[in-house]
């Protein structure tokens, strides 16, 4: 980072700042300093900056004044601010203001070198989970499908060639892959997509109750039939009808689905009159049909009518390349109408997501994701914000390979160690400041409290308490 990191300085003092200079060069970044605020502004219109350290009093122009320039012409550039008076009040300000952390004169080299580290690494942070939101932006809007691993590409392929026809779908997957979504691609990519998308999940129905939805029926038909009702075949003229756990219907109700398949035609239930059909329907299932169809549980004549083109979802675990993009899908979804919302994840909790089986697919991640919103303050989820049993999967998955995470001297650490030992590094660093070290966290100052309690660290009553 330190070869491609672009600093700007604006310090007044020509001692602090040549010492200020001096350092960042020793460590590789490449570092301009100005003298004044109001050239440092000028500087800012004139090229990017990865970081921005300015002092807070200088002459006409202010060191704030600094940051509410640079926040409107490059937000995500951190600004850490420069102070003689070392006091609490001025931090808190200079957070309030929008800076990511502020220095007390006099510099030690040390701070200098771990706050500009720090603050490098956010950005960094910051610009790859903004990649992420770019993607999802930058995807057809008519698609509501998100990954770019092989097996999914291989499912867009199938998506993309089947939605012009008007050939049946069967599409086949785990609960939770996201079955609906991919036959609602195919009704909205389709010369369909301005008739009515109709979803209906056979299993969710007693089998009286799904031939009538299915079908409609004329009144009397059965007790409580107390007027004629189209049936959803009919409301799908037009348009797409997608049966979700087709494995699950009746034999009986087999025989009928075929019928209408076949003759293209439905007739409502204690009706004579038929009703001529236009629409396409479009099945899924959890389930293996052709097994089913072995057992003589499924009719072998139905399977092929449905299994005309077939599209296999694969696992959320067969495609854990997906699972960033998803989850900053979810995290937008979630997060975007809430005061301050989250922005990503930290390395270390995305390593979490991606190793957890994912059991429940990609509707387990999605509840999982709109739990850390409710949870989580900071501006990037940690680890810590994650359900247990998904850090449990993190830490068990590392045991295999010798137990645990790397460590400083050799050995191996759980992700619970880690997180402690990081707390521990982060409070030295900060010599106590629970401020600071709550904002290094990215995280409230509660949530510092409790995350010291569960590690069973005592965090007294020192400089800013």
């Amino acid at each position: 980072m330190s070869g491609e990191a672009r600093i700007l300085v604006a310090e007044d003092d020509a001692a602090a700042r040549e010492l200020l200079v001096e350092a960042l060069k020793k460590e590789g970044y490449d570092v301009e300093a100005v003298a004044d605020g109001k050239e440092a502004i000028e500087r800012g219109r004139q090229r990017q900056f990865d970081l921005v350290l300015t002092d807070i009093r200088m002459g006409d122009v202010s060191g704030f004044e600094v940051l509410q320039a640079f926040q409107a012409s490059s937000p995500d550039t951190p600004i850490v601010l420069l102070t003689a008076f070392g006091s609490m009040e001025g931090a808190i300000e200079a957070m309030k203001q929008g800076a990511y952390d502020y220095l007390a004169k006099p510099f030690r080299r040390e701070d200098v070198k771990l706050v500009v580290r720090r603050s490098l690494d956010h950005r960094r942070l910051i610009r790859e989970n903004a990649k992420f939101r770019e993607e999802l932006r930058d995807r057809d809007s008519r698609s509501p499908l998100v990954g770019s691993s092989p097996p999914m590409l291989e499912v867009y392929k199938l998506v993309a060639k089947v939605a012009a026809g008007k050939s049946t779908v069967l599409i086949e997957g785990e609960s939770g892959t996201g079955k609906e979504l991919v036959a609602r691609a195919i009704h909205s990519n389709s010369a369909r997509r301005d008739g009515p998308f109709v979803p209906v999940n056979c299993a969710a129905l007693p089998e009286s109750l799904l031939e009538s939805e299915l079908f409609g029926h004329e009144r009397g038909a059965f007790t409580g039939a107390v007027g004629a009702k189209p049936g959803l075949f009919e409301m799908a003229n037009g348009g797409t009808l997608f049966l979700d756990e087709i494995g699950d219907i009746s034999p009986a109700l087999q025989v009928k689905l075929l019928r209408v398949l076949q003759e293209q035609e439905v007739r409502r239930v204690g009706g004579t009159a038929v009703v001529r059909l236009d629409c396409r329907l479009v099945g899924a299932t959890n389930q293996d049909l052709a097994t089913l169809v072995k057992e003589g549980r499924f009719r072998e004549d139905l399977f092929y009518r449905l299994n005309v083109v077939r599209i296999p979802l694969p696992p959320l675990r067969q495609r854990r390349e997906d699972i960033p993009m998803l989850a900053h899908h979810f995290l937008q979804q979630c997060a975007g109408g809430q005061p301050h919302p989250i922005r990503g994840f930290l390395p270390e909790t995305m390593a979490c997501l991606q190793q957890y089986a994912w059991p429940g697919n990609v509707r387990e991640l999605e509840n999982v994701i709109e739990r850390v919103v409710s949870l989580s303050r900071g501006p990037l989820v940690l680890p810590s914000d994650l359900p247990e049993a998904i850090r449990q999967a993190h830490s068990g998955s590392t045991a295999g390979t010798g137990g645990h995470a790397p460590g400083e001297s050799g050995a191996w650490l759980t992700l619970e160690e880690m997180e402690k030992q990081y707390l521990q590094r982060v409070l030295q660093e900060t010599r106590g400041n629970k401020v600071q070290a709550a904002k290094i966290l990215g995280i409230d100052r509660r949530t510092l409290y409790r995350m010291a309690e569960r590690f069973g660290l005592d965090l007294g009553e020192g400089s800013g308490d």
